[in-house]
């Protein structure tokens, strides 16, 4: 992950997640997992924030693990949701993390924040723990141009799904869409992947 993202994102982690509460329940999500992830299959949430995500998938029949790079969101989500479990990993490696381990893996708007040369490699990773038949949901907010970074640091790599859809090896895409996300109202691609 990039170091100024995630130092960001730990000085700030109350701000983050009373501002990710604040917005509207992400139901458009919502719906694409049930469309898609296995109940009851063990699900890891990677990059989970503040844990909002993973407690849904928890509490919707999905056993989950939410894992994130920065210990200052992980410190929030342990706090605000004691029913889950929550992991330090950080793409593109997710050390600690086996492959073949989950049977649902959702990786929401975290891909953007990674240097450009470490997304393929983070794709391929986020295949290799799924179980075969597994599912993949992997989104990322849409930048335009060249990458930028926002005034608190954080960064927005500028890529073409192309680098996403190539890089998922030993899966089979089921779904794509290029929309505005319900919750946040910015443009995000989505990609949904099975695991052969």
């Amino acid at each position: 992950m990039d170091k100024t993202t995630v130092d960001t994102y730990s000085a700030s982690a109350g701000q983050y997640a009373d501002e990710w509460l604040g917005q509207p329940a992400p139901d458009d999500l919502y719906e694409r997992l049930r469309r898609f992830f296995k109940p009851g299959g063990m699900t890891a949430d990677i990059g989970c924030g503040a844990g909002r995500d993973t407690a849904w998938l928890q509490a919707n029949g999905y056993p989950a693990v939410g894992y994130d790079a920065s210990e200052g969101l992980l410190e929030r989500a342990r706090a605000a949701h004691a029913q889950c479990v929550f992991k330090a990993a950080a793409l593109p490696e997710l050390r600690g993390i086996e492959d073949g381990a989950f049977d649902n893996v959702l990786c929401e708007t975290v891909i953007m924040h990674l240097p450009p040369e470490q997304i393929a490699a983070a794709c391929r990773r986020l295949a290799a723990i799924l179980k075969p038949g597994g599912m993949l949901y992997l989104s990322w907010r849409v930048t335009e141009g060249a990458d930028l970074r926002d005034k608190a640091g954080r960064l927005y790599t500028a890529f073409d799904s192309a680098l996403v859809l190539g890089n998922l090896p030993g899966t089979r895409i089921v779904f794509t869409e290029d929309t505005v996300n319900q919750s946040s109202g910015k443009r995000v691609c989505r990609v949904v992947a099975e695991r052969l």
